[in-house]
């Protein structure tokens, strides 16, 4: 296990984002240290660590020892007294505003006076977040995407206090654990990817609740289609490569049918009334039986691959 003094970067939460999170760092060659202050969580942390570098060996993307080596830079504890020698410290629990800014406050009486405190929400903006602290220079939001291990974006997004430098110092860290940092310049609520997958959300949810199409042909088209072409180039890389009057021309007819209100979010209440929440029920838009389960399998494998 890694020694304290050795700690390239600290997480605060054990759950699969924090986790993932570590386990990131630490295949990058950088000691994790990841805070649990709940005993049977802590207890499971290696064991999902192992499984999320069982995934990646299993893909050929690591081998033997670089999942051993991984697993060795991956500390755990309880107390975050543990942090006090972490550059920088990543907050990853449950979205509570009052629960991160009370943590902030500990963590501000253990870390070093220069470490940088980052938070790993995706809807809380930094001003909110560090509205109580009293070193506001060195907090931003670095939001990391679902599973971290495989999705390389983290959104780094300073506060109106953050220090350029902090946001200089973690762009690097990142860099270094094989990530891609990208920086806003101003902190809008849902950040640059939820806002993007919200959009599409509620278009499908448009499509699908106009009787046009199924869920499953709605996804059919995004993994066959766009999903591909967004792999490899962004909405205004696309739009360029298509040409820009083309493309003004087809929006200036296509905008005015496109869904532009929240009715369309029915279709998932009907849905979560009923416990049907998706794939940990076993129901949602679609029954997650051991096929599904088998095939969504199967295609994180490939992508892993392909990465």
């Amino acid at each position: 296990m890694a020694d304290q003094d050795s700690i390239s970067v600290g997480i605060v939460g054990g759950g699969l984002m924090g986790v993932g999170i570590a386990t990131r760092f630490a295949l990058a060659g950088m000691p994790a240290l990841v805070v649990e202050a709940r005993g049977e969580r802590a207890a499971g942390i290696p064991l999902v660590a192992q499984d999320i570098l069982s995934q990646l060996l299993d893909a050929g993307v690591i081998d033997g020892a670089r999942c051993d080596a991984a697993l060795a830079r991956l500390r755990v504890t309880a107390d975050l007294a543990g942090l006090a020698a972490a550059p920088v410290v990543i907050e990853a629990i449950p979205e509570d505003l009052q629960a991160k800014q009370a943590l902030y406050a500990q963590l501000e009486a253990v870390v070093a006076l220069d470490a940088i405190i980052a938070s790993n929400t995706s809807g809380f903006p930094p001003d909110a977040l560090s509205a109580q602290m009293r070193a506001r220079e060195r907090f931003l939001v670095a939001h990391f995407w679902n599973p971290p291990h495989a999705i390389p974006l983290v959104e780094v997004v300073p506060g109106s206090a953050t220090d350029p430098d902090a946001v200089e110092r973690i762009v690097r860290l990142l860099d270094r654990a094989g990530a891609e940092p990208v920086v806003l310049k101003a902190a809008i609520p849902g950040f640059i990817g939820n806002r993007l997958q919200f959009a599409v959300l509620r278009e499908a949810l448009h499509i699908v609740r106009s009787g046009a199409a199924t869920p499953d042909t709605v996804d059919a088209v995004m993994k066959a289609c766009l999903g591909r072409r967004y792999s490899i180039m962004g909405p205004f890389e696309s739009a360029d490569l298509g040409g820009l009057h083309t493309l003004l021309g087809i929006g200036a007819n296509l905008m005015p049918e496109l869904a532009k209100d929240e009715d369309v979010l029915e279709l998932m209440r009907e849905h979560v009334d009923k416990g049907e929440l998706g794939a940990a029920t076993g129901q949602g838009f679609h029954t997650w039986d051991e096929d599904r389960i088998a095939d969504l399998k199967a295609r994180r494998r490939r992508q892993l691959r392909q990465d």
